[in-house]
């Protein structure tokens, strides 16, 4: 079974590797986060733990801070050639490895009979750490690999991932949408900015 997981996590790892390079502020972010919701589902599913969509983005958000770092990362796509070169480069490893971070955490805590709703974060810190420098370096690897075989045996693309990163720009997208109509009830006063604030946090989860 650990062998098993071990290919799941691996699977995905190329997969955001590749869709790090994304050179879209943003785009990048969420296939990226909607390619690790895929891993923690297939990794439940291998260990017979229930997926939870929605304690599985608070879990990925909370273990070290790893989306702002993947946001700034991608934000540096603003600034035209250099930026997009480097920060698909940069954008490319934080993805791959913070994704085996997390899928290393999974595996430990679903081997020891655990599930989402009982995952101590506070104790998965240091773990998490410890597995994203490990792999940084795997996701180098991965990222010269994928340069130098290009089609070759291990997939670049996140063709296999495509329906989990939709599902995860839809909700993303209605999210946005939503806290759009929020602000334009506020600047018609037809709500308080208070009101408009406890309404975005709740929305934001």
């Amino acid at each position: 079974m650990q062998q098993q997981a071990n290919t799941i996590i691996k699977n995905h790892m190329y997969a955001a590797v590749g869709a790090g390079l994304i050179p879209v502020p943003l785009v990048d972010f969420v296939a990226v986060t909607g390619i690790q919701l895929d891993m923690l589902k297939k990794l439940a599913d291998l260990y017979g733990a229930d997926f939870q969509k929605n304690q599985a983005k608070v879990v990925i958000s909370a273990l070290g801070g790893a989306g702002i770092a993947r946001l700034a990362a991608g934000m540096t796509k603003v600034i035209p050639v250099i930026g997009s070169i480097i920060g698909g480069v940069t954008m490319s490893i934080l993805s791959g490895a913070s994704t085996y971070a997390v899928g290393e955490v999974f595996k430990n805590h679903f081997s020891e009979g655990g599930s989402f709703a009982d995952l101590n974060v506070e104790k998965f810190k240091e773990f998490y750490k410890e597995k994203f420098e490990q792999g940084k370096d795997l996701a180098k690897e991965m990222e010269e690999e994928q340069k130098s075989k290009g089609s070759g045996n291990q997939s670049t693309d996140t063709s296999d991932f495509d329906e989990a990163i939709v599902e995860n720009v839809q909700d993303t997208g209605d999210k946005i949408q939503q806290l759009k109509e929020l602000a334009k009830l506020m600047k018609d006063n037809v709500i308080t900015e208070k009101e408009f604030k406890k309404m975005k946090k709740e929305l934001l989860g």
